[in-house]
């Protein structure tokens, strides 16, 4: 019973497919239907994880395209300590990357997507991998963690939870904590006493109706789904969609072709709140729509039970509009006074608070689907844009909104408001008028930005959107809508420094270091800023201020400062900020911008300044390094910058160049995936190392187009799953088991300080098995974990040496950490000595 009406709309859709069963997606309303399907229902489903793209996306697919299902993604962090398969973006504002891919995915699934992380370096931080929840609760606070997700279920109030993850060693330690939470709240979102203080907020508790956990195989499974349909509507089958959502995660390299076959989702019944027979539907003892829900109500309330099933038969009734938006909009503006009354009637009955309560808030999620519905059957165009999409403080800007109707009904009293923080100052376009058919209508507003308006971030709201309103049938419908493009408040003008980080080596301090500022312009026209450098007491800068002159907004120009130490200088880390002076104020920001097709553009603002350290690194004279660039990582840049003599190599090097020039060629991280000339020269490289070459290859995953007989001069075979292949604990004793090795001698005397204050873990994708031609050289592990030995393993092959190293050196040299430099210019120099 609980799908007769999924059948039933089903049907309806197929009654419009052509009698081949050919369809085309222009032969159906795709929008309408995303608006009117979730009038089908009532239940509500939330589906939890750790990092964007944790998400269930074949399932949540099914449920919210197929069902009409109000589901909804909850991620804990924003995926900060991943990688990028896309770009060299890491950190912060891969975590905005990442953000925004999921809010994309989602899109394509019907599901919307929240965050537990509120903010970038928010505690709730993607770290890294780890092993145990407990690592993991500590340096996200369980407490923080767990307050933020009883609040979400409070005022999301879903009736089926589900984590995305078992409780399981094999997983990653954030998804075992968010599973383990997620589950302590089924019974703690309920309970009075669990955070109190949400509920003087005006929150109210939420008993989560049932709790599931993904099957760890058919067999234990209390419930298997059927997800794999087709949908005629969409042109796929659920799973389909689900992956045409995985390919929004690119910073992931995620994204399959599949084809239309069954696929069943296994689920496990951890815990319920509601009574069944023991089949376990999943939406037993649940009610799935209004007249379901009228069946609850007491005997006392017979009016009000006549009225809910009513209404359920009117929903059902918009539904069977599809696809005449007409009919659509007609029926939906009537529910839309159905709706009001109902809501009315609830609130002044005698039934059980709860029961008010859980109605209520059913009632207004109805309304909000009803609002859409109205919107889009309304045939409503709205265009919202500004003369510029960023602005400064103090600056005004014109906002310009188009409306055109372009559907059949007159939209009476349409009119448009621009949404903004409190102490803005917007001067109104224009009153509410009537659009009749094919009328068309501009509002123009002026706004002016406060002088003291917030920043731009990337995980906030616009700071200008469009809210529409019209009346029709005696209904209000209200739409708000994003303006065109990112509307983002910047700094007057933004300083990016390069090189972002410093090391001078205390074995060969520089007379001068060369630091260019890039000087960005984001003011409305013409502009004039004096930009200077701060540097350590002991240190000079030259010059000591550059006046930049700029003629016109996003305009760019480079200063270039020499920074020159003192004698002597002494080991340990140092700052050199950045500063630029407009109008008499002072700007000391960099302005990170982040644009990629599948997202749009934004920006990540962080503090101008290079991050340096002082310390000893020996380097050999005259070694000439090859390094083939992934995009991955920056080594070779920051290896420059220390001195060494780094040449990237490019396709045609690599190809047909003199290769034998190079003391030492190295693989940026993962670069047999970016880099198909690799892959297709990799016998030039084996012939290089043959021939006496030294060759050093940073770590792979299995799936890099690396080949465990072929890749390599001898067999090694890369850790799967990679779960149980890393070193994720960042201070995991070391053990050198050779150390009479020059890898740990030349030209760097390695100690073990020199593994000191690594950052975020040690290795992964541990080799599993090698040739027993190769050597071993380091031994670490995981706390209560066996020790991994191939973290360097080094074999000769004819008369060179072929080095493979999966520790994560890249995250140590981009992090300034002197052991990681210490160490790899050792393995860099092998055979120099």
């Amino acid at each position: 019973m609980r799908f007769l009406s999924y059948l039933l709309s089903l049907l309806l859709v197929l009654s419009f497919l052509p009698l081949s069963g050919v369809v085309h997606s222009e032969e159906h309303d795709v929008e309408l239907w995303n608006a009117v399907k979730p009038l089908n229902t009532t239940v509500t489903f939330l589906n939890t994880g750790a990092h964007p793209d944790d998400e269930r996306s074949d399932f949540l697919a099914y449920l919210s395209r197929g069902l009409g299902v109000k589901t909804s993604s909850l991620i804990a962090n924003r995926g900060e300590g991943g990688q990028n398969e896309i770009g060299q973006e890491l950190g912060n504002a891969l975590g905005i990357i990442r953000s925004r891919e999921m809010i994309e995915a989602a899109k394509i699934t019907g599901v919307k997507a929240y965050h537990l992380s509120e903010t970038t370096s928010d505690p709730i931080y993607d770290f890294g991998f780890s092993k145990t929840p407990e690592e993991t609760l500590e340096k996200w606070g369980e407490e923080l963690t767990y307050e933020r997700l009883i609040r979400f279920i409070r005022t999301y109030q879903p009736d089926i939870l589900m984590p995305s993850f078992r409780d399981s060693d094999s997983q990653h330690g954030h998804h075992r904590s968010i599973t383990i939470l997620s589950q302590r709240a089924f019974e703690d979102a309920a309970n009075p006493d669990i955070f109190p203080e949400q509920l003087k907020e005006g929150l109210s508790v939420w008993q989560v109706k049932k709790f599931y956990l993904p099957a760890e195989s058919k067999e234990t499974a209390t419930t298997s789904i059927e997800i794999g349909d087709y949908d005629p509507i969409y042109e796929m089958s659920y799973p389909q969609i689900g992956e045409e959502s995985r390919y929004m995660h690119k910073s992931q390299g995620m994204g399959n072709e599949i084809g239309v076959a069954p696929r069943q989702t296994h689920l496990e019944l951890e815990k319920s709140s509601v009574e069944t027979t023991g089949t376990d539907e999943l939406f037993e003892g649940i009610p799935y729509d209004f007249k379901e829900w009228a069946e609850e109500m007491p005997k006392g309330e017979k009016s009000l039970k006549v009225h809910y099933a009513k209404f359920q038969k009117s929903l059902e009734g918009i539904i069977s509009s599809y696809p005449d938006r007409d009919e659509t909009f007609g029926k939906a503006q009537k529910a839309l006074k159905e709706v009001e009354k109902i809501e009315k009637k609830t609130e002044k009955s005698k039934l059980d608070e709860q029961l008010k309560k859980d109605l209520l808030h059913k009632i207004s999620l109805k309304k909000e689907q009803l609002n859409t519905v109205s919107f889009v059957a309304s045939e409503l165009s709205i265009d919202a844009s500004a003369e510029t999409t960023v602005l400064t403080r103090g600056q005004e800007v014109q906002v310009k909104v188009q409306l055109a109707n372009q559907g059949e009904e007159k939209l009476k009293k349409a009119e448009v408001e621009l949404v903004t923080p409190e102490d803005w100052v917007v001067e109104s376009g224009g009153k509410a008028v009537d659009l009749k058919p094919g009328e068309e209508r501009e509002v123009v507003f002026n706004v002016e930005v406060p002088g003291d308006a917030e920043y731009y971030h990337a995980y906030e709201e616009p700071a200008i959107q469009a809210k529409v309103s019209f009346e029709a049938a005696g209904s209000k419908t209200t739409h708000v809508q994003n303006l065109n493009g990112t509307i983002a408040v910047l700094p007057d003008v933004s300083i990016t420094l390069n090189p972002e980080d410093i090391v001078v080596n205390r074995a060969d301090v520089q007379d001068e270091i060369p630091v260019v500022a890039k000087v960005k312009n984001y003011r409305d026209g013409a502009t004039s800023s004096q930009v200077s450098l701060t540097v350590p007491e002991g240190w000079k800068v030259s010059p000591k201020e550059v006046t930049v002159q700029f003629d016109e907004s996003q305009e760019e120009k480079d200063v270039s400062f020499t920074l020159s130490p003192p004698e002597g200088i002494g080991e340990g880390n140092f700052e050199v900020d950045a500063q630029a002076v407009v109008g008499g104020q002072t700007f000391s920001s960099t302005v990170q911008e982040i644009s990629y097709d599948h997202i749009g553009t934004f920006y990540y603002l962080y503090d101008s300044k290079v991050n340096g350290v002082a310390f000893e690194l020996l380097t050999p004279e005259n070694l000439k390094v090859g390094y083939i660039e992934s995009g991955f990582d920056k080594v070779a840049d920051y290896l420059r910058n220390v001195g060494m003599d780094i040449t990237s190599l490019t396709e045609d090097d690599l190809a047909s160049g003199d290769l034998s020039q190079y003391d030492t060629i190295v693989t940026g991280i993962r670069a047999y995936l970016s880099r198909e000339d690799l892959a297709a020269n990799n016998p030039r490289l084996k012939e290089y190392v043959e021939n006496g070459g030294h060759l050093v290859v940073q770590y792979h995953k299995p799936n890099d187009g690396w080949d465990e007989n072929t890749t390599a001069p001898y067999p090694l075979t890369i850790g799967n799953p990679s779960i149980r292949w890393r070193v994720t604990d960042e201070n995991a004793a070391v053990t050198v088991l050779q150390p009479e090795s020059p890898l740990f001698n030349y030209p760097n005397t390695i100690t073990g300080s020199d593994w000191d204050n690594w950052v975020q873990e040690r290795g992964l994708y541990y080799p599993m098995a090698w040739d027993d031609r190769y050597e071993t050289f380091v031994r670490m592990a995981d706390p209560n974990e066996e020790p991994f030995d191939g973290g360097i393993l080094m074999t000769e092959y004819g008369e060179g040496t072929y080095l493979y190293t999966n520790l994560v050196f890249y995250r140590q040299i981009q992090g300034g950490v002197p052991g990681g430099y210490r160490i790899f210019t050792n393995l860099l120099s092998y055979g120099q000595n």
